[in-house]
C-alpha cells in the first residue's frame, strides 16, 4: 500500500496521519515479533518497534504543544500493514521480513514528505529528521537481511 501521508496541504493533518502510521507500524512490528522464528530477527524487530513507540511519544507531544487533536491509536490502515505480516506468518520468516520491508518503505516515504512539507513547523524539524534516520536504518537492515536470504 502506498502511503499518502505528507501529501495533505494542512501540516497538522499530515502530522496526525504520520502519527497514525507510526501506530500502524507498532501493530505490524508486534505481529511480526509474535510470528517470526529467528531470535536475532525478533530482537532487531523489537528494537525497531521501540523506535516507533518513541516516534508516537514525540509526535504526540508536538501535536499537544499546538493544541491539536492527538490520535490515540492506529487507523483502518493497520489492517493492511498488520495483515501483510499475518499472511507472511503463514509462509515463514522471509515473507514476514518482506512484509515489514514494504511497511518501512511507506514510513520512509512519509517521513521524507513531512521533512519537505511547505507548512512544516520549525519545532517539528528535529523530530522528523530523527524519525527519518530511524526509518532509513530500519529499511536498510531489512534490505540487507533480504539480500542475504
Amino acid at each position: 500500500m502506498a502511503t499518502m501521508v505528507g501529501k495533505q496541504d494542512d501540516f497538522t493533518k499530515a502530522l496526525q496521519e504520520l502519527l497514525e502510521l507510526d501506530y500502524d507500524a507498532i501493530e505490524a512490528y508486534e505481529a511480526a515479533i509474535n510470528r517470526i522464528e529467528d531470535s536475532n530477527f525478533k530482537s532487531k524487530l523489537s528494537d525497531f518497534k521501540i523506535d516507533h513507540q518513541r516516534h508516537v511519544t514525540e509526535i504526540s507531544a508536538l501535536l499537544r504543544s499546538r493544541n491539536a487533536d492527538v490520535p490515540r491509536g492506529p487507523d483502518i490502515k493497520q489492517w493492511l500493514t498488520k495483515g501483510k505480516v499475518a499472511l507472511g506468518g503463514m509462509i515463514g520468516d522471509n515473507a514476514i521480513l518482506t512484509a515489514m520491508l514494504t511497511n518501512e518503505e511507506d514510513t520512509n516515504t512519509a517521513y521524507e514528505r513531512m521533512i519537505n512539507h511547505p507548512e512544516m513547523w520549525k519545532e517539528a524539524a528535529p523530530i522528523l529528521e530523527s524519525g527519518l534516520l530511524d526509518e532509513k536504518r530500519h529499511k536498510s537492515w531489512l534490505e540487507s537481511v533480504k539480500n542475504e536470504q
